[in-house]
């Protein structure tokens, strides 16, 4: 992405907050600039802390995520029997709306971090597990042959063509999981915990009325979402140099 028209875009954006605060004139919508202020003053402070809880929580949830769901799809996508076997229990599971199941993972795993990071892990495998396997599953079968008349295995293949075949599947699944991450954090936040930014947001906004702090808050997830995100962008520029060769 080309860093000037990001910048004109964010221009844009505040901009466009700037004259709707201007246009509302009430204390629910502030500023940009009221809101930075607000933003650098608690980021060493009350702010820093909620955001190191959430990088925590949505870091290790997106890495389990990957951890477990790129092999199985890799799997799933070179075995033809496995993917029948389990193809009906994805099907199944994968459009469920797994948040509902939030209170049940609180009373099952307690009121600490696992949760949280258990019903993010939850969502984000059936989204990398589905493009993995259907990645895996679409690579050419002559491909597949020709490394096999060199004496490849099943291990080589998965090593040398699966691996590397699925891997841009693999982080295109990770670009979007982490905005659903995010997102799911946010309501994860709100229940049974004093720390994050999804509760830092909520008690700003609805209990102690500090709207600058509440988009503070809203900001800094927002950094959240994005430092993820770019930093996938770059690590596809790093391991999927190919795509990018003219």
């Amino acid at each position: 992405m080309n860093r000037r028209a990001l910048l004109f875009a964010t221009l844009a954006l505040l901009l466009c907050w700037e004259a709707a605060a201007l246009l509302l004139n009430k204390d629910v919508l502030p500023p940009p600039t009221v809101v930075a202020v607000t933003f650098f003053r608690e980021l060493p402070g009350e702010l820093g802390k909620h955001f190191a809880a959430s990088f925590y929580r949505v870091a290790v949830s997106v890495m389990v995520s990957v951890a477990l769901a790129a092999p199985a799809g890799l799997v799933l996508g070179q075995s033809k029997r496995l993917n029948r076997l389990f193809s009906p229990f994805v099907y199944l599971l994968y459009p469920v709306p797994k948040v509902v199941l939030l209170p049940v993972l609180l009373l099952l795993l307690g009121i600490g971090d696992l949760p949280k990071i258990a019903i993010i892990v939850l969502i984000l495998f059936f989204q990398i597990l589905v493009l993995v396997r259907d990645q895996a599953a679409a690579i050419r079968p002559e491909l597949i042959q020709s490394v096999r008349s060199l004496g490849a295995g099943r291990r080589a293949l998965f090593t040398y063509v699966y691996l590397p075949a699925s891997l841009p599947a693999i982080l295109t699944a990770l670009r979007q999981s982490v905005g659903t991450a995010v997102a799911v954090l946010y309501v994860a936040e709100l229940f049974a915990t004093r720390l994050g930014l999804g509760y830092y947001i909520y008690i700003n906004g609805s209990t102690y009325f500090d709207y600058p702090a509440m988009y503070a808050g809203v900001v800094a997830m927002s950094i959240l979402g994005l430092g993820m995100y770019f930093t996938v962008d770059w690590l596809e520029r790093r391991l999927c140099r190919w795509q990018y060769v003219i």
